[in-house]
């Protein structure tokens, strides 16, 4: 590590966090021992190590196996939590031998990219974005870590479990007890129409089976995710909606094909308006749905996320239906229905035979409460003095516009954040010193308590000397 920064320069402290709220005061030893205690090579090569293990949504099984077997070796006693066995959360620990607050850190294994199913891609996405080697590939070019596996999400996975170690190295335990945990499906998929069943489960089989059969108690929550180094404590949801355009189908010879294309019985021809309508009730929830608390500024946004019409190989007659999936996120005090009433509105101006909306995907957003994240916030923002000599900042909108895990812990009254690494780009300095933070916010929530040694425990059901 390089030379650490002075931890508490004297400047304007930001309204959203103070170090003074932090459980436990570190000391400048402490900090230093920590620091020496991070490999940067070995993080870079467990980041890159991980990152290069395929592990699209629905197929984390490797990845997943190997955070297990990387947490066995170095003694954090991992176990696997899943409601399905191919898609396990993996659940690791470090200390808890004295009082203090627990800490529950989680990041996905799942990685943005094409689904794999050829015959849905090829209708998504372009020859040339489909052989991107970034989907899948990571490494390190001209001093930054390249590939989204690294960005999303299991470069800030590496940085924690470095972070960890690193603790266990310098000799320092924790007084209360930090979870090490990853999950499946943050990304997703979701099911809907004939993609459904268990095999198309997302977040219902990560963050949220491990909350509530991961056998874990955390006081607070980090999602170890990208965001430049900030931290917001709110997030978004979103829902998505089926909007169906009913017309007529008729046998092409026979058609009178009108003058406009808004008089056509094929509800196809009739999207124009339609989009048209949609388009203007999304650019209003967009102005009406900014969202700005002490803890982030959420910017919900609208998009089109897929059009559906017709058989392609059916097609003498046309359709009597059409349908457009609508992508709406939902900031962290909307409701699915406040959303569900324009569209419906925007849809009835529009001179059509006949529609109708749904809500096929459901999943509102939430925000932690101030004082009640103060502490966790206040321990970020202490760290990030003593590794950056600087204060924690904010985050950037985007990243307290989107769903990301710690919407799951801050649902169910658990004081939660999202904080990390540069999301694009990152250089393995910028991985070190994320590492250096989550060690810090550990032991400054958590206490510092007694090393624990490892493979305590009896050996056999008898204890060490029954007889």
């Amino acid at each position: 590590m390089a030379d650490l920064p002075e931890p508490f320069p004297q400047a304007a402290m930001p309204a959203f966090a103070h170090p003074s709220a932090a459980p436990y005061a570190i000391g400048a030893e402490e900090r230093d021992a920590i620091a020496a205690a991070i490999d940067q090579d070995e993080l870079v090569e467990l980041a890159l190590t991980l990152g290069n293990i395929p592990s699209p949504s629905r197929s984390e099984a490797a990845a997943a196996s190997f955070v297990f077997d990387w947490m066995a070796h170095e003694g954090f006693r991992p176990r696997r939590v899943g409601a399905t066995p191919d898609r396990p959360n993996i659940v690791g620990e470090y200390g808890g031998a004295g009082t203090g607050a627990n800490l529950l850190f989680t990041a996905h294994l799942d990685t943005e990219s094409p689904s794999g199913m050829p015959e849905q891609d090829a209708f998504r996405y372009r020859a040339s974005t489909l052989a991107d080697p970034e989907w899948t590939k990571c490494w390190l070019e001209d001093g930054q870590l390249r590939g989204y596996p690294i960005s999303n999400d299991r470069g800030p996975m590496a940085c924690f479990l470095i972070a960890t170690k690193a603790l266990r190295r310098a000799g320092i335990g924790l007084a209360g007890k930090t979870w090490l945990t990853a999950c499946p499906g943050e990304i997703g998929p979701e099911p809907i129409e004939e993609f459904a069943g268990v095999g198309f489960l997302g977040k219902d089989i990560g963050a949220h089976y491990l909350f509530h059969h991961g056998g874990v108690a955390p006081d607070y929550a980090i999602a170890a995710e990208g965001t430049d180094f900030g931290l917001t404590w709110q997030g978004c949801g979103y829902a998505l909606f089926r909007i169906r355009i009913y017309g007529r189908g008729l046998f092409t010879p026979v058609l009178d094909t009108p003058e406009a294309a808004t008089e056509h019985p094929n509800p196809i021809y009739r999207l124009g308006p339609v989009i048209d309508a949609i388009h203007r009730w999304s650019r209003q929830w967009e102005r009406d749905s900014v969202y700005e608390r002490a803890g982030g500024l959420s910017q919900p946004k609208v998009q089109l996320a897929s059009v559906r019409g017709g058989i392609p190989f059916d097609f003498g007659a046309g359709t009597e239906v059409c349908a457009l999936y609508l992508d709406v996120t939902l900031g962290p005090q909307q409701k699915a229905a406040d959303a569900y009433h324009g569209i419906v509105a925007a849809m009835r101006g529009v001179d059509l035979e006949g529609f109708d909306v749904e809500p096929v995907v459901v999943r509102h957003g939430f925000e932690a409460e101030a004082a009640q994240v103060a502490p966790l916030a206040g321990a970020v923002d202490a760290a990030t003095r003593l590794a950056r000599g600087a204060a924690v900042e904010r985050a950037h909108p985007v990243y307290s516009s989107m769903w990301r895990d710690h919407n799951v812990f801050n649902m169910h009254r658990i004081p939660a954040i999202t904080t990390g690494m540069p999301r694009w780009r990152p250089t393995p300095e910028d991985m070190a010193s994320s590492a250096l933070i989550y060690a810090l916010t550990m032991l400054a929530v958590c206490g510092r308590g007694p090393v624990e040694q490892r493979g305590q425990g009896a050996s056999t059901v008898y204890g060490d000397a029954p007889f």
